[in-house]
């Protein structure tokens, strides 16, 4: 049995794993972006599946400031992008996070437990090994 604790989504520095926007990985984006948006979302995907934005050696966004909408992690955008209450935000947020980092860096990355250890989630929540 885990240990309970209050969670809470917050980025972290250099992971830039929500920067990998390869549209073959996400085939719902359509469902959720308006037209508008999933054109800027295609323009914004590099050949090799990460976005044109990220400082790649610094795992950085170079347009942060000025970022997209659907690049913001705020209560009113998942609430409107995914119908998300904004008091489900941070739990919600943060399991998409942690798949997105699994995905692009692995379950027991250092992205992965540096993610884990700034938002808050104990070592004895984390599914076990197999």
């Amino acid at each position: 049995m885990g240990c309970l604790t209050v969670a809470s989504w917050r980025c972290v520095k250099q992971c830039g794993a929500c920067c990998h926007l390869d549209p073959e990985e996400r085939p719902e984006l359509a469902e959720y972006l308006s037209p508008e948006d999933l054109a800027l979302y295609l323009s914004m995907v590099g050949p090799d599946g990460w976005c044109i934005h990220l400082d790649q050696l610094n795992r950085e966004c170079t347009i942060y400031d000025d970022r997209p909408r659907f690049c913001r992690v705020l209560p009113d955008v998942f609430e409107e992008m995914y119908g998300i209450e904004p008091e489900e935000l941070d739990e919600f947020a943060i399991e998409c996070c942690q798949q997105q980092i699994e995905a692009v860096h692995g379950d027991r990355s250092l992205e992965m437990l540096r993610f884990n250890q700034a938002v808050g989630v104990s070592l004895l929540e984390l599914p076990p090994l197999d």
